[in-house]
Parts: structure tokens; C-alpha cells; sequence
């Protein structure tokens, strides 16, 4: 068994918002691939599913970003599982806008999520990085994070979203290479097998010939040189 944990803050004044792309990614998978719905649990909302073999739960946790390692802990406790069986989705300012990575423990960056969640079940859970670019100065993180997505951004989202759930059961059963590149797949997808159609080929350019100037008369009289 796995615990799946998306990122965000509760309400429909977050839903859009940056910071929520993990509880996106939850709400796709689940939609997707047939997840029950969703019940109030563990101070969050709860699924449960399979995903290939594995069963999977997936858990938004609603105590606001900063207090989420409240609502994992108590979960992870109930289901006897271990900070390893824990995958978390989150917002990544220092990833580019529709890049994903799948990361085994290590620091928290800063971000409250995973610094909540490190405070109650320790570093050791795997996370899935979901890159929503910087803007830029640090001052204007906040604002940046709490903000919804652009329209520009529609089309990369929707298309990140779609191979996270399209990977689903590969990163469950341990591949984080086949999820990733399921991913790649639908954000960057490769160009046809033939690729561009080369251009069609140009004759030869020539010299062209030289204009004969000679008059009629000319013409008759260098016959009969």
C-alpha cells in the first residue's frame, strides 16, 4: 500500500492557485483511473484506488499548507506505513513551468508543505517535483504561489496533468523513468517519424548562354568561312 499526497490549500479561493497544482494531480489521477470518491478523513480529503497492482491513497490534506504533515502523519500512522511508502506532489519554483522530477528524501527547499511533513514523519519520502517556474525575485514568491495559473499556462498544465495520470501506475509500481517519461510524452511530444519534410530539391542553376548579336547577313556570311 501506498500513500499518495497532493499539495494546496482547502477552498475554491485556492483552487486555481500555483501552489494547489498538487492537489490537481490527485484529482486527475483519480478521475482517471477510477478512484473511489472522495470522504473526509485525517483533517483532508481521502481516495482509495489501484493503480496497476498496487492500492493506492491518495490524501489532500486541508489544514492549509503550512500544517500538512499534520493530516500525512495521521494517515501514514493509521495504514502502519513507513515515511518510504509516501509519495508527495508538490509546487517546484526552481523547476521550468511543466517540468516534472521524482526525488527519495532530501532537504525541504523551503517550501511549508514539505517542511510541515518533514516535522512529523522525517525526510524520507519520495516526492514528484512539478515545475511551475520562479518569478523571478524572492520577494515576489508569495504573491507568486498564491496566484492562479495563467491562461498561457492552460495548455502545459492540462498536458502535465494528463501524463502524471497517463504514468500513474508505472511510478506506483517503482519506475520513476517510465513515469517521467510518460510525462515528457505528453509535454513534449516528439515530432513525427519522418520529421520535417525536407524541401524539394532545387535544379542546378546554370550559366546562361551567351546571346548571338549577329545580324541575319553575319550569320550567312560565317557558314561559309
Amino acid at each position: 500500500m501506498q500513500l499518495w499526497v497532493g499539495l494546496g490549500n482547502p477552498g475554491a479561493k485556492y483552487a486555481g492557485n500555483r501552489h494547489n497544482i498538487g492537489f490537481m494531480a490527485l484529482d486527475r489521477i483519480a478521475d482517471n483511473h477510477g478512484f473511489a470518491p472522495w470522504r473526509k478523513k485525517f483533517q483532508g480529503q481521502l481516495s482509495e484506488g489501484k493503480l496497476g497492482s498496487e492500492k493506492v491513497i491518495l490524501l489532500k490534506p486541508e489544514t492549509f499548507m503550512n500544517l500538512s504533515g499534520q493530516s500525512v502523519g495521521e494517515a501514514m500512522r493509521f495504514y502502519k506505513l513507513s515515511p518510504a511508502d509516501v509519495m508527495v506532489f508538490h509546487d517546484e519554483l526552481d523547476l521550468a513551468p511543466g517540468k516534472a522530477r521524482v526525488k527519495q528524501g532530501g532537504g525541504h527547499a523551503g517550501h511549508n508543505g514539505l517542511r510541515s511533513i518533514h516535522q512529523h514523519i522525517g525526510a524520507d519520502y519520495g516526492r514528484v517535483r512539478l515545475g511551475i517556474g520562479h518569478p523571478g525575485h524572492k520577494d515576489r514568491v508569495a504573491g507568486y504561489v498564491l496566484s492562479d495559473f495563467a491562461k498561457a499556462d492552460q495548455d502545459w498544465l492540462d498536458d502535465l496533468l494528463r501524463g502524471i495520470s497517463d504514468g500513474a501506475a508505472d511510478l506506483a509500481a517503482g519506475d520513476s523513468g517510465r513515469f517521467l517519461n510518460a510525462v515528457a510524452l505528453r509535454v513534449a511530444p516528439p515530432r513525427s517519424s519522418g520529421g520535417a519534410k525536407p524541401k524539394p530539391e532545387q535544379p542546378a542553376k546554370t550559366a546562361p548562354e551567351p546571346q548571338d548579336t549577329r545580324s541575319p547577313m553575319e550569320k550567312l556570311m560565317d557558314k561559309f568561312k
